[in-house]
């Protein structure tokens, strides 16, 4: 049979794209380059892990019927949820110097200070960190590279919701 129309070999691959996904944020654009990831960088990462999260229970548990869908409805909304963040921080990218946020303080540290419904609000405004660009590849930022990923896995997650077997 195609492997395309087996439900393991895409969750596994689903899964296979956040872990290179993850890997080339934290080996290449953290310890190698040495960029330090802003509050949106990392809510993306947390979008990402969980789509992986998801796709590797599926893959191990190898669903069928409702718990393939289930599977693929928690990374579809996973991966969407992902990039409306991404989407976000192309906003703050695009918009001119003196109308970016300022910058504010650490994740760590809103978590330990605010009330985690704050610290969700404040981290989703963006600050000064998240409207800079730091490095770009093809001429796409970090976050516009980010949202192809999630393109990519928000598709995938509807093709498995989606076909018949």
């Amino acid at each position: 049979m195609n492997a395309l129309m087996q439900i393991r070999p895409v969750f596994f691959g689903l899964f296979l794209l956040t872990v290179i996904a993850m890997t080339f944020a934290l080996v290449f654009l953290q310890e190698t380059l040495g960029l330090a990831p802003c509050p949106l960088c990392i809510t993306q990462r947390v979008f990402v892990i969980l789509v992986g999260l998801f796709a590797l229970l599926a893959f191990l548990h190898n669903p069928q019927g409702w718990g393939r869908r289930l599977y693929s409805l928690l990374c579809l909304l996973s991966a969407v949820a992902g990039g409306a963040v991404a989407m976000r921080h192309i906003w703050l990218q695009s918009l001119p110097e003196e109308l970016a946020p300022a910058c504010g303080p650490s994740l760590g540290y809103m978590l330990e200070t605010l009330p985690l419904a704050e610290t969700f609000s404040v981290v989703m405004m963006g600050d000064g960190n998240c409207a800079e660009v730091v490095w770009t590849f093809m001429g796409l930022s970090i976050p516009e590279q980010t949202l192809i990923v999630f393109v990519a896995m928000a598709g995938v997650s509807l093709f498995q919701l989606l076909r018949k077997r």
